[in-house]
């Protein structure tokens, strides 16, 4: 299951290693496509890379400080940097080639 990611966690879940964090809120359409995707992608890297989300809602000091304008954007971290954003839907073919190159 993805991690759900808060202002108190952040740091601490993509310091180190290949995260994958996806911002989200319930009431978005698409996010609730990309969801599901997430969810499997979390599973299959288990061990390999942190898939997390973040409600934008709950969480709009983190959607500010990466510059998220619009959901989903799919953002992906290298030891703690961020090295690529995604804005909108993404397949999961597309998100996993992204991380393998990655990890």
């Amino acid at each position: 299951m993805a991690v759900a990611i808060t202002k108190d966690n952040f740091n601490e879940t993509v310091a180190q290693g290949v995260s994958l964090l996806d911002f989200w809120a319930p009431w978005c359409g698409p996010c609730k496509m990309q969801l599901p995707i997430v969810e499997e992608l979390a599973e299959e890297l288990k061990g390999q890379a942190t898939i997390a989300k973040v409600n934008v809602d709950e969480e709009p000091e983190l959607a500010s400080q990466f510059g998220v304008m619009s959901i989903p954007t799919l953002i992906l971290f290298k030891d703690g940097q961020p090295v690529d954003k995604l804005v909108g839907l993404q397949s999961k073919a597309a998100l996993q080639s992204k991380i393998q190159n990655l990890v």
